[in-house]
């Protein structure tokens, strides 16, 4: 669905750097340089971003 604002181990706010992460990456950029530069350093905030499936537009589609 959506990014988190929060890891989920840590806490440390990262939601607001999905979107910079993914035009970057889109743009073709090395995910591992982008990550650096937006300053996740601890593995479990890496792969929150590595292991995000973007699905709001596929499930925006049907309704409850």
């Amino acid at each position: 669905m959506m990014i988190p604002v929060r890891c989920f181990s840590c806490g440390k706010v990262v939601g607001q750097l999905y979107e910079d992460y993914k035009k970057r990456t889109a743009a073709g950029e090395d995910p591992k340089k982008v990550m650096d530069s937006l300053g996740l350093k601890r593995y479990c905030c890496r792969q929150l971003f590595l292991g995000h499936v973007d699905l709001l537009k596929e499930v925006s589609k049907f309704k409850i």
